[in-house]
């Protein structure tokens, strides 16, 4: 009503305005011309207020036209016929332009309402392509709806186990009592839809995407506007398309997950047992034909044989206790003691427990005079040497060298173990560390390479292989150098 009221006033305001200030010209004025002057403030009432307000700009123009500028002057009288033809036809015409300027004044409005809703639809729908959990988006929906329609307080209900649990919620919550309302074995009706209700009524908007519910909107209160209930109903639709494709991409998600699981589950049962196989067969043979009565052996015969057991059955220890160890280092369980030691020492412990293993190869030891010592973890750092060196022996052909060297690089020393075997190519170098890889072509992989890289990188250090000057592959380790690292000064040592 105040927007008829202005355009009215406008209107008439502007016919007496025009007509005043043409009154000096009405000589040299055509009676048409006046008219065609007095369809501006027509257009504006009806822009300001609408079509009522331009009848009534048409009725002050259509005064102002007939007392001033149709004759007689001054009075609203009509001298001849053609002044009436003039008079309704300005009347008409006006009238007419009355409408179709209400009617695009309408259209541009509703235009401008629906760029508005769009432009807020592909706001709201942008929110739902983001990349998120579920639950990321349950928050974004509630959120999104009690911001954008400003509604006191916004619920969503999905569906688990056959009953109604809250998933996220904005604003307001529910009460006890009206979620066991909404429940559907309440028996209580419930308001389905966006029919506008009392303020603080709940009402649900169902999520339905692919003919099957993902979840409800339990809104207090409902948008005024029937723009907004649409736009909100347009919403809801996207919402439970978008919900829908987060579930299943989680399903899915999960479904790799347990595929992953079970692949990595298969892999390490197959690399644990290529590792174990050979030192059971092993101990199985030696002890079965000792325990052969046709076959008696000799004395020497019986004692390599036992021999052999007792070496096995210590690599099968190593093994057990390295895979354990690298299994508690995985979960965090069991960390590195790092204490300075020479690298001397820890390769003459390694020879030690190996010697008897290395039958078929001899080893070179070129370690430099003034080597600094290293901070690591002995009993690890000791078994990463093993592992590399039981590698080699294994790839590398009978009666050849195998060289364990070490060198400054740095605040670093670099330990190696080279070999004359086959190599590594380049594009298997670093699969060859993966716990869940074999070659089917024979090449050097297991659980002793991956163990080696976990207790490397546990001293925060790195390992991996390259080219034997000789030929063959040589594997390369860092170990921190003992003076790189700053001590930590104790209260027995007395600070300078």
């Amino acid at each position: 009503m105040r927007r008829v009221l202005v355009g009215s006033a406008v209107g008439v305001a502007g016919s007496l305005g025009l007509g005043a200030a043409m009154l000096p010209f009405r000589s040299h004025m055509s009676v048409a011309t006046a008219a065609l002057v007095l369809v501006v403030p027509v257009v504006v009432g009806v822009v300001i207020g609408g079509f009522s307000a331009g009848v009534v700009s048409v009725l002050a123009g259509f005064l102002v036209y007939d007392f001033a500028f149709v004759p007689p002057y001054q009075t609203l009288g009509v001298g001849n016929t053609q002044d009436w033809v003039a008079l309704a036809v300005y009347a008409v015409v006006m009238l007419l332009v009355a409408r179709v300027v209400t009617g695009l004044v309408a259209a541009r409005a509703v235009a401008v309402e629906r760029t508005e809703e769009a432009g807020r639809l592909f706001a709201l729908s942008e929110l739902l392509v983001k990349e998120g959990t579920v639950d990321d988006l349950l928050r974004t929906i509630v959120l999104a709806v009690a911001t954008s329609f400003d509604v006191p307080g916004v619920t969503l209900l999905v569906l688990n186990d056959e009953r109604l649990e809250v998933a996220a919620a904005a604003g307001q919550s529910l009460s006890p009592d009206e979620l066991r309302r909404l429940d559907p074995r309440s028996g209580v009706p419930v308001s389905l839809g966006t029919a506008r209700t009392s303020t603080d009524a709940i009402q649900t908007v169902a999520l339905t995407a692919s003919g099957r519910p993902v979840g409800i909107l339990a809104i207090r209160g409902m948008p005024a506007r029937e723009a907004d209930r649409a736009l909100l109903r347009t919403f809801a639709n996207h919402a439970a398309l978008a919900l829908e494709r987060a579930q299943l991409r989680d399903q899915a998600m999960r479904s790799e997950l347990l595929e992953e699981v079970d692949r990595l589950r298969h892999a390490l049962l197959g690399a644990v047992s290529h590792d174990l196989r050979t030192p059971l067969a092993t101990m199985k043979v030696a002890s079965s034909t000792l325990l052969s009565p046709p076959n008696p052996l000799s004395e020497t015969d019986t004692h390599e044989l036992h021999g052999l057991i007792d070496l096995e059955t210590d690599r099968l220890t190593r093994l057990v206790t390295s895979l354990l160890d690298m299994t508690r280092i995985d979960a965090g369980v069991l960390v590195a003691r790092p204490a300075p030691v020479s690298v001397r020492a820890v390769v003459d412990d390694t020879m030690t427990s190996l010697g008897p293993q290395l039958t078929d190869h001899s080893v070179e030891i070129d370690l430099p005079e003034h080597l600094p010592d290293v901070l690591v973890d002995r009993l690890l750092v000791g078994q990463v040497l093993a592992n590399l060196i039981d590698n080699a022996d294994h790839h590398a052909p009978p009666h050849t060298m195998i060289t364990v060297a070490a060198e400054t690089r740095g605040d670093q020393v670099a330990v190696s173990v080279a070999d004359t075997g086959p190599g590594v190519p380049p594009i298997e170098r670093e699969a060859i560390f993966d716990r869940y890889v074999r070659f089917d072509t024979g090449g050097r992989a297991g659980l002793g390479l991956t163990i080696a890289r976990t207790f490397v990188e546990a001293h925060g250090q790195r390992i991996w292989v390259e080219d034997a000057p000789t030929g063959g592959a040589r594997f390369v380790f860092t170990l921190a150098a003992a003076s790189a690292v700053p001590r930590p000064v104790t209260d027995a040592e007395p600070t300078r």
